[in-house]
């Protein structure tokens, strides 16, 4: 007998938090381990400078696509509102307005960053064969940026849609499109570069124009691509309210600029070879946060449009309670798995692994931390006060990055760059629980 189904208007038990949320956490997840087959592959069968050239640059292409974050981050938000507030014809105009702008944003974003990617990566301080691997990575990964900007947009809207296995099943499909592709063109035709680009760029195709046409289509969800009308004050509202996923994403790509920059000081190419293994690593424990925050934000901004208190202080309290557990055990995984997951990428190079393990040692403890960070800024873009979600966005992935990597390095050396994400998790941690406490009576969760 198939599970029945679950509906954001729905009263939420652990359990049935648990079967909502599942497939968002295993999208996430699963796209981070997808994402980190083209560092397996580069590191492994192209070489340690084209490796540190891929890491070097993503940051860049990075910032690019954080559009589609913001337009899904905060389109959902309205869009559930409207959804709770019982105007589902207004609740698909919205949506589709936001998807056509992301489509065509997308575009004209790609052009640019192709033109830009060279003088881009030369300011930031590559030269020579890792400037040519940067500018070689980038423009093929650019060619498929509208895709990767859809992509990021239906992960959230799916969820929206009250499909969010089906967002896992698109996910799944271009993460084995790129694992295999990966491993064709790297392994085995031995294209270097250009191959891992291209397979990853094949993948967003997939995960991006898939959705795109079945939404497009006579489908079973709550939403459907249709007829629109250029509403600015409904485009405004959502581009503001998703500001902080925004913020976040930008900023914490121009931390790892940032992170770059002071690691080729401290440690040269090996330094930024050890920070991409570390960053893959984190997207997948990250990606545990993010899934959940992304399968909670539509209940909570259904409940809150509904005026439901009730209900919505019960995803609130459960929601603290399952982040909480989660730190802990992610902590632990992290300190247990440094050496077997960082000789995954660094293996070949003895000083390069003594190097990544004890980064990683160091960077386990913000799992302590980001959890509860990273639930504040999205529960309060679920409530639509993107005001609040982009300060504390601002705040953890910026501020508080940028002044810990800056400062602590010049009294530890190299381990204050690996203890800065710890330092700036943990304030951010705190900012979230005050702002939590503070307007717990404006809300009434």
């Amino acid at each position: 007998m198939a599970a029945q189904k679950i509906r954001l208007s729905d009263h939420f038990t652990y359990r049935r938090l648990f079967r909502f949320a599942l497939p968002s956490v295993a999208m996430m997840i699963f796209t981070s381990i997808y994402g980190v087959v083209d560092g397996y592959f580069v590191s492994n069968f192209v070489g340690k400078t084209p490796f540190a050239a891929l890491n070097f640059i993503m940051p860049f292409l990075m910032i690019l696509g954080t559009f589609g974050f913001m337009m899904g981050s905060g389109g959902s938000a309205l869009v559930s509102k409207t959804l709770g507030e019982g105007d589902g014809a207004r609740a698909n105009s919205r949506f589709s307005l936001f998807v056509y702008v992301t489509l065509g944003a997308g575009t004209l974003v790609a052009v640019l960053g192709i033109l830009l990617l060279r003088p881009v990566a030369a300011l930031l301080g590559a030269e020579g064969a890792m400037l040519s691997d940067c500018v070689t990575y980038g423009r093929v990964i650019l060619m498929a940026l509208p895709a990767y900007m859809l992509q990021l947009e239906f992960q959230i809207f799916f969820v929206t849609a009250e499909k969010p296995g089906l967002s896992f099943v698109f996910t799944a499909a271009a993460g084995c499109a790129n694992m295999l592709l990966d491993a064709l063109f790297v392994a085995v035709f031995g294209w270097g570069l250009v191959g891992a680009a291209a397979a990853t760029a094949a993948s967003q195709a997939i995960g991006g124009f898939g959705p795109l046409l079945y939404f497009l289509s006579k489908n079973s969800s709550i939403l459907r691509l249709g007829k629109t009308k250029l509403d600015i004050p409904s485009l405004a509202r959502a581009m503001g309210n998703g500001s902080s996923e925004l913020m976040s994403n930008v900023s914490m790509s121009l931390v790892g600029m940032l992170y770059n920059v002071q690691l080729m000081a401290y440690a040269g190419e090996d330094g930024v070879a050890a920070y991409g293994a570390l960053m893959y690593v984190n997207f997948i424990f990250i990606a545990v946060f993010i899934g959940y925050t992304i399968a909670i934000s539509p209940p909570v901004g259904y409940h809150y449009g509904a005026g439901n208190t009730k209900e919505l202080g019960g995803l609130y309290r459960k929601s603290m309670v399952i982040i909480l557990v989660a730190s802990v055990v992610m902590t632990a995984a992290g300190l247990l798995l440094a050496y077997p997951l960082s000789y995954l990428f660094t293996g070949y190079d003895e000083a390069l692994l003594a190097m990544t393990v004890r980064g990683f040692f160091f960077f386990s403890f913000s799992f302590l931390f980001a959890g509860l960070a990273i639930f504040g800024s999205a529960f309060f873009t679920a409530l639509n006060n993107g005001a609040v979600s982009a300060l504390l966005s601002f705040l953890r992935t910026l501020v508080f990055q940028v002044a810990a990597v800056l400062l602590l390095p010049l009294f530890l050396g190299l381990d204050g760059i690996w203890l800065s994400i710890v330092l700036a998790e943990g304030a951010a941690a705190l900012l979230s629980l005050l702002l939590l406490w503070l307007l717990r009576g404006r809300y009434h969760y």
